[in-house]
């Protein structure tokens, strides 16, 4: 009974004390395509990804009510990095839904003017002034939206605001810098925080990547698909463990029978997985990672995730150099990644799958039309048919003195041939270990894909072949030979399809290179590099985030200016906020539902060739 009445209290008075607007709240998963098109089309910078800002402490006014709930502590504000735009997960601070949606709006507009806070420069309020005005100034139809937002904020502030004398004139000088920007130069002092001003982007907190020394274990790669579901960056450092020796040891004189039972155990660490621990990281400022070097359960993960030499795949020579953008430096690292091609390790001769027989033969005789349809050339000397039209242009022609000695009055029948040669690059990264369905993990959609498509352009006679990448760090990028341009298809090629399993990591700008290469290496009149993938750039090293990303576009841009056509297919359902970026707003196309790719993978390749069904 007692639990149950505090539980009631609890919802009670935190119901009580909300000093927000549940239901006129705006979610930034509604908002956040509007919100994209809407900051890189005012100038932002098209590399930055609209992410979710995670709650942080505020030591702001707080009401009686909030006081005996415990709540107000905690806010999400606005603020940006190199990196990222990051906004809070929802705003409900206006009783009215438009207002709320008018902020995400001034916010992206804002974060457009704005460029992250360097150190040592002006404080940030007045940076966000100067922000403000630079951005009423140069999209003056901003000014109505801005002054209906000061308004409605200025009414909240009176609503939620219980001040101490001592923080009126910190207030009253916050309320001066909204409805004239500018005019403040210098915060007075006060008690706390400032009560956070939600038109203004906040500094950025500190995090930068973390850099750690070489004895700190990597992730192992099962672990590494263990992310939080939520899109939240969170505040992380590093912290070495302690060693047991120099704490304070709490123990019952009375249990200290002899000293032969210590046994000299350092249990600090836990290798035993938190079930809560989602839940525990959602309520922390700070989260501490380790620099231990003795996770034993760790250890055995990752030499389990690492096949041995002899049970790896079959690399074809040392491997190729190619150079690496680093958008930090703004330059082109030369010789800065190995890559290995590879052969499936254990592939035998396999036919198509009888699943896929059906489908397979229904594209081969769609693709067939495309090898053996004949083109129809008018006016010819010679011919199977009599071209009516040119024979009437001829008796027209000679009647009035002007005909040819000899009459082009005929129709001939030609095959049509196409200089074209495809690429197909498929990711076969840790993430292909996933479930697409009930039935198939992605990696075996990805196989499907792989089989229809080969059989849809052999029955074409389209020059192709077909490569799949993975990555381990710079040094170790993963290039599997499934087909090349001059090995015919057959099933050969249909075991090392079956042969294929998940492998490490994504580093795609170097795979991108190592294609267009290839390509270059077979000329032809079309050359088209099509990229199957489920998820961005990124791997052990600093390949993760922007730094994959921009190195992903340059290689992108580098196969452009070779002549290569790319296009990319992905199953990432978060995909749209940086694959536009990447690969051009109509080189990619984005598949809902992973199990869909082999259905739509050979539809995609007329479109992509300029041909119909």
């Amino acid at each position: 009974m007692e639990e149950a009445v505090g539980i009631r209290w609890h919802h009670f008075i935190t119901r009580v004390a909300v000093r927000t607007y549940p239901d006129a709240a705006v979610l930034l998963s509604d908002e956040q395509k509007t919100l994209a098109m809407i900051f890189r089309a005012l100038g932002g910078d098209a590399g930055l990804r609209l992410s979710v800002a995670a709650e942080q402490r505020v030591k702001a006014s707080r009401s009686w009510l909030q006081k005996v709930a415990g709540s107000g502590l905690r806010q999400a504000l606005a603020w940006r990095d190199q990196n990222h735009l990051y906004l809070p997960d929802h705003i409900d601070f206006y009783p009215q839904r438009t207002l709320n949606a008018d902020l995400y709006l001034w916010l992206a507009a804002l974060a457009s003017c704005t460029l992250p806070a360097a150190a040592g420069s002006a404080p940030w309020f007045v940076d966000n002034q100067h922000s403000v005005q630079h951005c009423l100034q140069r999209y003056p139809g901003l000014v109505p939206v801005y002054r209906r937002l000061v308004e409605a904020e200025l009414q909240q502030r009176d609503f939620r605001l219980k001040l101490r004398a001592a923080a009126l004139p910190r207030e009253m000088a916050l309320r001066a810098a909204l409805k004239e920007p500018g005019s403040v130069t210098a915060l007075p002092d006060g008690p706390g925080d400032p009560d956070p001003v939600p038109l203004w982007l906040y500094p950025g907190r500190n995090l930068a990547p973390l850099q750690h020394s070489g004895d700190v274990q990597e992730p192992a790669a099962s672990e590494v698909q263990q992310k939080s579901t939520a899109n939240i960056r969170r505040q992380a450092e590093f912290a070495d463990d302690p060693d047991g020796r120099n704490g304070l040891l709490l123990f019952r004189l009375e249990s200290l029978l002899s000293w032969s039972e210590f046994i000299p155990v350092d249990r600090t660490a836990d290798d035993a997985d938190d079930a809560d621990a989602g839940n525990i990281a959602e309520d922390l400022d700070l989260i501490t990672l380790s620099r231990t070097r003795g996770g034993q359960a760790s250890k055995i993960r990752l030499d389990l995730d690492l096949p041995s030499a002899a049970e790896d795949d079959i690399p074809l020579g040392s491997g190729l150099s190619y150079p690496e953008w680093d958008y930090r430096q703004q330059r082109l690292r030369e010789d800065y990644c190995r890559v290995i091609p590879m052969l499936p390790r254990g592939a035998e001769p396999a036919p198509l799958p009888d699943e896929l027989k059906q489908t397979a033969q229904r594209l081969r005789r769609q693709f067939a039309c495309f090898n053996t349809q004949p083109v129809q050339l008018r006016r010819q000397v010679q011919g199977q048919q009599l071209d009516i039209n040119a024979a009437i242009d001829h008796c027209t022609s000679r009647l009035q003195g002007h005909a040819e000695s000899v009459a082009p009055v005929w129709r001939q029948q030609r095959r049509q041939n196409r200089d074209l040669a495809c690429l197909v690059l498929a990711d076969l990264s840790l993430s292909t270990d996933a479930w697409a369905n009930n039935d198939k993990q992605v990696i075996d959609v990805i196989r499907d894909s792989l089989h229809l498509l080969g059989e849809a352009l052999d029955a074409s006679g389209d020059r192709f072949s077909m490569y799949g990448f993975s990555s381990r760090r710079r040094d170790h990028v993963r290039i599997n030979m499934i087909k090349n341009f001059n090995e015919p298809w057959g099933e050969n090629v249909h075991g090392r399809i079956k042969a294929l399993t998940p492998g490490y990591y994504t580093r795609m700008g170097a795979a991108i290179r190592q294609a267009t290469d290839i390509l270059n290496d077979h000329p032809a009149e079309k050359r088209l590099l099509l990229i199957l993938t489920d998820g961005k750039p990124n791997d052990l090293d600093l390949y993760e985030g922007r730094y994959g990303l921009e190195d992903t576009r340059v290689s992108i841009t580098e196969a452009h200016r070779a002549g290569v056509a790319t296009h990319c297919v992905t199953i990432d359902q978060n995909s749209a906020d940086y694959v536009p970026y990447v690969f051009g707003h109509q080189g990619y196309f984005c598949i809902n539902r992973a199990d869909q790719l082999p259905r739509m993978l050979p539809k995609l390749y007329l479109n992509l060739t300029g041909l119909n069904i």
